[in-house]
């Protein structure tokens, strides 16, 4: 099964929210810390873009602090989710983030969180680059992945989810240097610092790299 669609007919819906139900404690710090960083970054009277909104776990929370909060992802599943969790309070659209259908400079804010340049399995550049096209002069550009301090604890939420079906058996002799494989041909790799950097250098754009909560590396694009 491609990747592609392993997403699509494996972790969608309610079977990614059970991804995050059966997350143990350290993991739940994780996805909490990367989302009050990314509301730290939205500014009052902000228009907020979430790639991979899912079925707007992270997207609950980020609205409140900004003007408009829209969400894109390529599971129809899971933005029906979205909707009956979020209502009519924020757009959602079923989108490949590699391709949006947004004129140039339409937030000022674009977030692509917990490693979605890797789950997203589209060419990276192509990514960051229709990110930035679609954030307005002043705005900013997101995107995190995994610290490499937080392997053990990244690794043990993937066995979790292969106990329980939601991923097929982890690969032990090819697990290794951030890149956790499964039997079934399924991948999890991740960006490092220098990995993001040299994105944004061949955009000609300069990122910003922080390290949060020990867990997530953030990559931010100021177009300030």
């Amino acid at each position: 099964m491609s990747d592609t669609k392993y997403y699509a007919q494996k972790l969608s819906a309610e079977c990614l929210r059970r991804v995050y139900e059966i997350a143990p404690p350290r993991v739940r710090r994780y996805l909490d810390a990367e989302i009050e960083h990314v509301i730290s970054k939205i500014r009052p009277g902000d228009r907020l873009l979430e790639l991979g909104c899912g079925y707007g776990r992270a997207l609950q929370r980020l609205a409140p602090s900004a003007a408009i909060a829209a969400g894109i992802d390529n599971s129809l599943p899971s933005l029906l989710l979205a909707c009956a969790t979020l209502g009519h309070s924020c757009p959602l659209y079923v989108m490949d983030a590699a391709k949006l259908g947004f004129p140039d400079g339409t937030f000022d804010l674009v977030a692509c969180i917990q490693n979605g340049i890797s789950a997203f399995k589209v060419e990276p550049l192509e990514l960051m680059r229709e990110a930035v096209r679609v954030t307005a002069p002043g705005g900013a550009v997101l995107f995190s992945s995994y610290s490499e301090r937080f392997w053990d604890h990244r690794l043990q939420w993937f066995e979790l989810q292969a106990a329980e079906g939601l991923l097929g058996e982890i690969d032990r002799e090819q697990t290794r240097d951030g890149v956790i494989v499964c039997k079934d041909g399924f991948r999890a790799t991740t960006f490092s610092p220098d990995d993001f950097r040299g994105l944004a250098a061949r955009l000609n754009m300069h990122a910003e790299i922080e390290e949060i909560d020990g867990s997530s590396v953030f990559c931010e694009i100021s177009l300030r």
